[in-house]
């Protein structure tokens, strides 16, 4: 299905692996032109080649950090007549109240939620002099499923989802769609990472969160390109009519509420 978007040109943060990577190949594979943001030079370089070479299209990297004081303002100054707008830097600390501190807790809300406040407000004001734009928010399912041993980041999420909704059920009087998209757990390095611990501390033994992940839905996380996928459909012209919304992709876990 041609999903309209060729030629379009698209900005992702948190480009340079996991999800933000697969988001890259995603609307490459679509021919958009690309404009890829993360804190590592060298990851963000080995992907423009590699998108450079096996789809043709163009590709500009900037390693900057997304906390600095005015980092917003300059990245939509270089960048601000981009078509769309993927929020994806930041990754939340996983744990309880007593084991995510203070200085993790804003240090992960700096770049994650206020991160994407901040980066939102700078380009929806350049879209918004054009009439036109899309903003997708990568959100996560912790900010609908709340998660005790999660608390930083299932708070930070659905302070997300929220300012989601409330800036794209508007967003259309000035031409622009403002959605959020909740992944459950994907299958990536952080995701891993955040089961190795929750298994040190619930099983004693970091080695088996693989038996969380055999609990999920078809016994799997999701891949990364299924999420990828959904992204692409949703900042496409088929989709011109989704804004104020956030769209869920776990396999069915929030809406599981069964007791058993």
């Amino acid at each position: 299905m041609d999903m309209g978007l060729r030629g379009k040109s698209v900005l992702i943060t948190g480009a340079s692996q996991g999800i933000g990577a697969g988001l890259a190949r995603a609307f490459a594979r679509e021919g958009c032109q690309l404009v890829l943001v993360a804190r590592s030079a060298d990851g963000l370089q080995a992907l423009q080649a590699e998108l450079q070479a096996q789809y043709g299209v163009q590709v500009a990297v900037q390693a900057r950090d997304l906390t600095a004081p005015g980092s917003a303002e300059q990245l939509a100054a270089a960048w601000g007549g981009v078509d769309i707008l993927v929020n994806n830097a930041g990754g939340i600390p996983a744990g309880d109240l007593w084991s995510v501190d203070a200085t993790r807790w804003r240090a992960g809300w700096e770049l994650k939620v206020m991160g994407y406040i901040d980066v939102t407000r700078a380009f929806y004001r350049c879209m918004r002099e054009r009439g036109q734009g899309v903003i997708l928010n990568n959100i996560g399912s912790g900010g609908e499923s709340y998660d005790f041993d999660y608390i930083a980041g299932t708070t930070g999420n659905a302070a997300l989802m929220a300012f989601s909704r409330a800036l794209g059920g508007r967003s259309l009087r000035d031409g622009i769609r403002v959605l959020g998209v909740n992944p459950g757990p994907v299958a990536t390095a952080r995701i891993e990472q955040m089961l190795r611990l929750r298994a040190r501390d619930q099983l004693g033994d970091e080695a088996r969160y693989g038996e969380f992940l055999a609990k999920l839905p078809r016994g799997r996380a999701a891949h990364v390109e299924e999420v990828a996928d959904l992204f692409v459909f949703l900042a496409s012209p088929r989709s011109a009519y989704t804004s104020g919304v956030i769209v869920t992709i776990d396999g069915g876990m929030t809406s599981s509420k069964a007791i058993a």
